[in-house]
Formats: structure tokens, sequence, C-alpha cells
């Protein structure tokens, strides 16, 4: 009983704990889709409203490689993002689905304590995030600040991840649709996908001014230069500025996620309590969905972080070296790895460097393809998906395996859950490669991410709206 224990250290705090109620009745599609953009208007708002006392600074960014997958703006009041919840989400999940605190998830209590934990939790892990990153510089320097500056910095971040998470029990209690955290990344990474295509602003890359935007500069282009060849060689593979052909290998990344979603083994089911009833369990190529590529990305990134840190303060140690060198990129503050093991972790961003160097890329490739296998088929022993839970899921609502004997469902389940989730990791992990050495705009795992969150959102508004259903199951897809 050591894990309700541990819940009860929460239930002193829940009286306190911001909630959202439950609405005391059904609340329409039309509804929903209203509250979702009253939801996304606020998050995109908070996205632009910068910290108030902040010093600018060019330094780089330690947090760069997980901008994406934390739906996160640099010196906003975004700017830890979905951090603290996902964070919070993932640990508490790892530790229920792993039995180190012991929860039944059919006892309203418990749900409600288990919901308080996480948000305490989430608002401790942004008072700690919030704190490091004022206390070491990324606003500046702390002693030019002042006391209270840093302080209201603090607050300020702090209060911005409350906002996030109440955002996200809004929607998740039936006022809107999905989940804020899924409706927070997709948004982010189509708003920089948009802003990469049709950006008005003008950069100079030492050959005078040029247009960000991969289209607005196309029209440009063509209509300022004589040479309409030469205009359109430029605007297609133009160097350090997003070109057309990044757009190109944006919407292909797009069009064969969007295609693999349909892959799936059909599991032919009846029902026990209902004669003549019979349906599917689908058990999709992305069974996991986003979440092996999503895990991948929090590794790779908080390695890169501790390996920035360490050559930093330790640039001549033999670990550290081993670990990542990491130097500026031209005519930027960013670091990139230029070896060690961050090194051979990050992607090769062209196929011309892919072909130049071979065993970067295979080590690559081979690295991301084996992490999303590997955390997939974790995840779903961890997230209550795997065949023992399906098992039991279909057989509390008395679904029994068509033409097969009831002992053989969960066999024949083990067989092909484990393998789809295994598999559809790896194959996630190879279209994020792909997308990274085509130069998709958003990074490749950005574009997977917002693909199957956007595709999540489209059968979430069918079934909500009325849509074709698979039949004979209702609830329980």
């Amino acid at each position: 009983m050591s894990g309700f224990r541990f819940l009860n250290l929460v239930r002193p705090f829940l009286p306190i704990l911001p909630e959202v109620s439950s609405p005391d009745r059904k609340v329409p599609f039309n509804q929903k889709g209203l509250w979702t953009a009253v939801t996304l208007l606020i998050f995109l708002v908070c996205s632009q409203v910068p910290l108030y006392g902040i010093m600018s600074s060019d330094s780089a960014d330690p947090l760069y490689w997980m901008r994406v997958i934390l739906a996160s703006n640099r010196g906003t009041l975004m700017e830890l993002g979905i951090s603290p919840i996902l964070t919070s989400g993932m640990i508490m999940q790892l530790l229920a689905g792993a039995n180190l605190i012991e929860i039944d998830f059919s006892l309203k209590e418990d749900r409600a304590l288990f919901g308080g934990a996480q948000k305490l939790f989430a608002l401790i892990i942004s008072l700690g995030q919030a704190t490091v990153y004022v206390l070491t510089g990324l606003y500046g320097q702390p002693s030019e600040l002042g006391a209270g500056v840093c302080l209201l910095l603090i607050i300020q971040l702090v209060a911005a991840a409350l906002i996030v998470i109440l955002l996200d029990k809004l929607l998740q209690k039936g006022y809107g649709l999905g989940s804020g955290i899924s409706l927070f990344i997709a948004t982010n990474i189509c708003e920089t996908i948009v802003w990469k295509a049709f950006s008005p602003t003008t950069i100079n890359t030492g050959r005078g001014p040029e247009f960000e935007g991969a289209i607005v500069a196309l029209f440009h282009l063509l209509f300022t230069w004589n040479d309409k060849g030469r205009a359109l060689r430029e605007a297609f593979w133009r160097d350090r500025l997003p070109n057309i052909m990044n757009l190109v290998a944006t919407i292909v990344i797009f069009a064969v996620v969007i295609y693999l979603q349909g892959f799936r083994i059909e599991i032919p089911v009846k029902s026990n309590k209902i004669r003549g009833q019979r349906g599917t369990y689908p058990v999709k190529l992305f069974y996991t969905s986003n979440m092996p590529i999503m895990l991948e990305s929090a590794l790779t990134s908080n390695i890169f972080i501790i390996s920035q840190m360490l050559f930093n303060r330790f640039p001549d140690s033999l670990l550290t070296r081993l670990i990542g060198v990491w130097e500026p990129m031209e005519d930027s503050p960013q670091l990139v790895a230029i070896s060690g093991i961050a090194y051979y972790m990050s992607p090769p961003h062209t196929i011309k460097e892919a072909v130049l160097d071979p065993i970067h890329t295979a080590i690559y490739i081979t690295f991301v393809l084996t992490t999303c296998a590997l955390f997939s088929k974790t995840w779903i022993e961890v997230s209550g998906s795997g065949p023992r839970d399906v098992a039991k899921q279909l057989k509390d609502q008395q679904m029994v395996m068509a033409d097969h004997r009831e002992g053989l469902m969960y066999k024949e389940l083990k067989r092909v859950i484990p393998t789809a989730a295994a598999f559809g990791g790896a194959i996630l992990g190879l279209l994020s490669v792909t997308a990274d050495m085509m130069g998709a705009i958003g990074s490749g795992t950005g574009i997977l991410m917002a693909v199957t969150i956007i595709y999540s959102y489209w059968e979430i508004g069918m079934r909500e709206s009325g849509g074709p259903e698979i039949a004979g199951l209702g609830e329980l897809l």
C-alpha cells in the first residue's frame, strides 16, 4: 500500500490547486470547436508576449534542440512551453505503469489524486526550471538584473506554466477537442512551417537582403533577376535560408505519413453479451503514435544540453570531448557538435553531408531506428496498451476473438502488438532521418509529430460530428 501513501501526500494540496470542473452536460461539437480555438488563441498570444525585465541576449540557446517538442518560444511567456506538464505526465505514467505507485483508475478518488499529483509535480518542475534559467544567466546576469527582477521573471514563468496546465485540463475535461499538449505542439510546428514559407522578413546573408520565406523569395527573385533560370535555381536550392526544395520535402513527408496512417491489422472480435454483434480491433502501424520519436528527441536533447554545459565548463577534459565538441554555426551563436558522441547523435542536414561522412550517417540512422523501436516497444508496457492490457480490456467488455478459442486472444495480441509497435517506431525513425536529410522545414521530428497529431484531430472530429465509426466496439476504440 506504499503507493497509496505516496498519493495521499497530495491530498492536502488538492483544495488549493486550481481545477477545471467537468461539464454538467454534453458539450455540443460546435462549442468544443469554439473552446479549442479560444485555447489556441491564448497560447499563441502567450507565445508572443515577451517576459518583463528580460535583457536581450545573443548567446547560444541551450534548449534549441527541444523547442519543437516543447512548443516553446524563447524570451516569451511560453519559454517553458509544455515542458513541465509533459515531464510530469511522462514520469507519473511511467511510475504508474511500472507499479512503483499503486493506483486504481476505476476509483474516482484515485483518479483525482493522480491528476492532482501530476499538476503539483508540473508546478514544482516549472519552478525549478524557471529558477535554473534565471540563475544561469539565460536572460542576463542575475547580478545585473537584481533580485527583484529575477523573482519577477520566475513568477511570470510559473504563472504561464499554470495557464498551460489549466488550458490542457479544459480540453481534456471535454470542453474542447483532444489535449492541450497535442494542440500546442502541432500549432507550434505548423506556425514554423508557414512562417518559413511566407515570411516577409529580410535577412542579410552577405549578398544583400533576402526574404526569409521560401515562396516570397521565389517571386522576388523571379521579378528582380534578369536571368530567370538562375533565379529559379537560387530559389530552389539557396543555402542558409528556407528554399522551395525544403518546402517540397516537407509536403512529401506529410503525404507519406498520412498514407502510412492507414496501415493497420484488424483483429475480428465478437460480443459474448449481444448475440451477432461483431467488430474489429485495429492495431495500427503507428501503434504508439508519435511517442517513440518524442522520447528519442527528449533523450537526444538532454544529452546535447549536458554536453554543451560540460564543454563550456571543461573544454579540455577527455570525457567532455568524448561526449561532444561544440562550435558556433557560421554567422550564428547557435552551437553544433563537430565530434564526439553528440556529433554521431545529430543528423546530417543535407544529402551532401550524408554522402561525405558515411560513417556518421550510418551510425546516426542505426541509433535513431534502434532507439525509436525500443522506446515504442517499452511504451506499450508502461502506458497500459500492451497485449495483456488490451486482452483484459476486451474481456471486460465481454468481447472475444471471432473464430478463435477464448484462451488464444492474448497469444494472438502478443504476436501482433509488440511487432507493430517496434516496426512502427522504426518506420517513424526512418521517416525522421529522411526528412532531416531532405532539409524539411521544422525538422523531421516536428513534421512527424504535427502530422500524427493533426490526423488524430481529424479522427476525433469525425467521431464527434457523427462521422463513420468502426462498427461494433463503440467506446473501446
